[in-house]
């Protein structure tokens, strides 16, 4: 990918850089909870490679596909411990020269390759770069087709083992490389970017500072209220048009009470124009609480496919749809026809599988990590243009029981990577916001007391930036959030139709990692001496 003439220019310094994008194991399909859509998406069919340390396979340009044998568990010395797998990463290294700065993409939960193009801003800044896939996910399956088939072997897919994977990985490239000294960046975004801030925080000698996009890592425990994300999306659409905003909002207990019979069914199948006729009420409403939520995410400034092919600023246009429509016209067909933009901007489906579809963006492992250690409580209001939903640590636990015979550790997060979990037991006898601000506080402390060199990058119409760092922690660890801004929109490539304020974060994001690479470097050179 070429980098187009731009602003990022001021990056001469770092344009030697070695790109690299890591991947993750995959995980067994299964439900998606109300009210918590998964953070990211898309992943691959397994290939385990056989053959020697570095394997290495075709890839579509501007990467190769290399496999790195990685142990199954890098936490106990039992006798599967040190089974391996091959866990998938690309590498670009056109113009990388020998001890220029590597930047490592930490992937998310879906396909490394399909992450890796949609981050734009690692080429325009530095023609070198990798990426890392996550483990369960994409092809790096450590049981392989089996890697689903029970808690057992989903067991090993959790962020910690992720993060050890990075670690040991990104140690054993710059050996092989013979680039020791080299300075690494870490990068990601959603869940990638906690990976990323949590990297940095974890193994703070094996990279020198994180670019954390759209990152929620305060989404759990109290640390923010529950009701925000979906709060967050329906302010999205209110902001565009209130009539908009409350036809969403009006057209799910019509489609309730239109499904409650058999005849009803048939009557909505065809309004949505389903492939076939629709079993379950249920389907019509995730379909469309899928398009409206996603929307929401990618409210983009300018056209993009990340999710799906959309215009610039897609709520705008299905607010359009929806005020278009002439006096009287029917709710549902009104949010239908909305809804259709996500799914169908290009005009080119006929008709709609809202039934046992195929997973298209690869989402399966959420499940199981949503299940275990990211548990991201979410409620939603009266005031949300959803319907409303309740969230109780106890229903979450026998919901994933229910599904993976596990319960999770809902405080986990907060305690591996800091937060707070003493509150829990005294949390009824403080009003909620109060609560909200004292652990916002803590953790504000926890990480201005051990750590440094991290980008938080957030726009606020990504409904997931009210779980994100949205103010300086110290001169080190630094917030840039931008108000019309969406989901991890700072790691797509530059266009020449980028607005003045994404073509400004980008600038601030160039400025700082430079800075840590000078003064890597000028640390290095005293040590040296």
């Amino acid at each position: 990918m070429a980098a187009p003439a731009s602003p990022l220019h001021p990056l001469a310094a770092i344009a030697a850089a070695l790109l690299v994008a890591a991947a993750s194991a995959a995980a067994a399909a299964s439900p998606v909870f109300p009210g918590v859509p998964p953070l990211q998406l898309q992943a691959l069919r397994q290939r385990r490679p056989a053959g020697s340390r570095y394997v290495v396979a075709a890839a579509a340009k501007p990467f190769t596909a290399h496999y790195f044998p990685q142990e199954l568990d890098h936490f106990t010395f039992t006798p599967n411990a040190s089974a391996v797998f091959y866990q998938k990463y690309l590498v670009n290294d056109t113009f990388w020269r020998r001890a220029g700065p590597i930047f490592v993409y930490t992937g998310n939960e879906g396909d490394i390759e399909w992450f890796a193009t949609n981050t734009g801003f690692m080429f325009d800044i530095a023609p070198s770069f990798g990426a890392l896939l996550h483990r369960f996910y994409g092809e790096s399956k450590p049981f392989g087709n089996e890697s689903n088939s029970s808690p057992e072997k989903l067991g090993y897919l959790t962020s910690t083992q992720a993060l050890a994977d990075f670690a040991v990985l990104i140690t054993s490239l710059k050996h092989n490389l013979s680039a020791v000294s080299s300075p690494v960046v870490v990068f990601g975004g959603s869940y990638g970017g906690m990976l990323a801030s949590w990297f940095r925080l974890k193994y703070p000698h094996v990279t020198i500072g994180a670019v954390a996009s759209s990152a929620p890592i305060l989404q759990f425990d109290y640390i923010t209220p529950w009701r925000s994300f979906y709060d967050a999306v329906s302010q999205d659409y209110k902001s565009e048009s209130f009539n908009c905003f409350s036809v969403i909002k009006a057209a799910w207990d019509l489609i309730d009470e239109r499904g409650s019979t058999g005849a009803g069914l048939l009557q909505l199948s065809k309004t949505f124009r389903a492939c076939k006729t629709v079993k379950s009420v249920y389907s019509f409403r995730n379909w469309l609480w899928t398009a409206f939520v996603y929307t929401a995410m990618v409210d983009y400034p300018t056209p993009a496919n990340f999710l799906m092919n959309l215009p610039a600023y897609p709520i705008k246009e299905m607010c359009k749809i929806i005020d278009g429509f002439p006096a009287g016209a029917d709710i549902v067909d009104k949010a239908f026809a909305a809804a259709s933009l996500y799914y169908n901007y290009t005009g080119d489906q006929t008709c709609f599988q809202l039934e046992d579809g195929e997973d298209p963006h690869g989402l399966s492992g959420w499940g199981w990590q949503a299940c275990t250690e990211m548990v991201m409580p979410m409620t939603i209001s009266n005031e949300s243009m959803f319907p409303p939903f309740t969230f109780t640590y106890e229903g979450k636990s026998d919901d994933c029981f229910q599904s993976y015979g596990v319960r999770p550790r809902p405080h986990w997060i907060t305690t591996e990577y800091g937060g707070n979990v003493s509150v829990v037991s005294g949390f009824q006898s403080v009003s909620p916001g109060v609560a909200f601000h004292i652990l916002m506080q803590r953790i504000d402390l926890v990480l201005k007391r051990f750590g440094s060199n991290i980008i938080f990058s957030n726009g606020m119409r990504d409904p997931w930036s009210r779980g994100g760092v949205l103010k300086n922690i110290s001169s080190s660890i630094i917030a840039l959030v931008t108000e019309k801004g969406a989901h991890h929109l700072d790691f797509r490539s530059a266009t020449k139709d980028d607005p003045d304020w994404v073509v400004e974060q980008r600038r601030q994001e160039v400025e700082i990692i430079q800075g840590w690479i000078d003064q890597y470097n000028e640390d290095l050179a005293q040590i040296s001496k």
